[in-house]
């Protein structure tokens, strides 16, 4: 199983992409920061309902009711309820982007 580099793929896709995937509905809007309804625990269906806070410029997010934070692929993985790895094969799929493949280190010995 080729390695996955995690920094790279949290640099190509955005916390707006994960939540569009997600269809978050944003309830509240300040800068680059989103409030609205936790897609990670059953909350009310108020309208007024936002303890998830996402910021899309830092990629990060956080509930203020069930404590969970992180960056956008820590989010698709609670939601989607798989181990980190298959989780962002799962969301690169979703998105239509290409994995971030780890590159093999490639052997500098020489034959003479």
């Amino acid at each position: 199983m080729p390695g996955i580099d995690f920094r790279q793929l949290r640099g190509d896709i955005t916390m707006a992409e994960v939540l569009d995937l997600l269809g978050f509905v944003v309830r509240e809007q300040r800068g680059d920061e989103v409030r609205g309804q936790c897609p990670l625990h059953e909350s009310s269906q108020s309208r007024k309902h936002r303890s998830f806070s996402a910021n899309l410029h830092r990629h990060l997010f956080q509930c203020f009711k069930c404590q969970a934070a992180g960056n956008q692929l820590d989010l698709w993985v609670r939601v989607s309820k798989k181990p980190l790895y298959e989780a962002a094969l799962d969301l690169c799929a979703r998105l239509h982007k290409e994995v971030p493949y780890l590159c093999q280190a490639t052997d500098k010995r020489t034959s003479s």
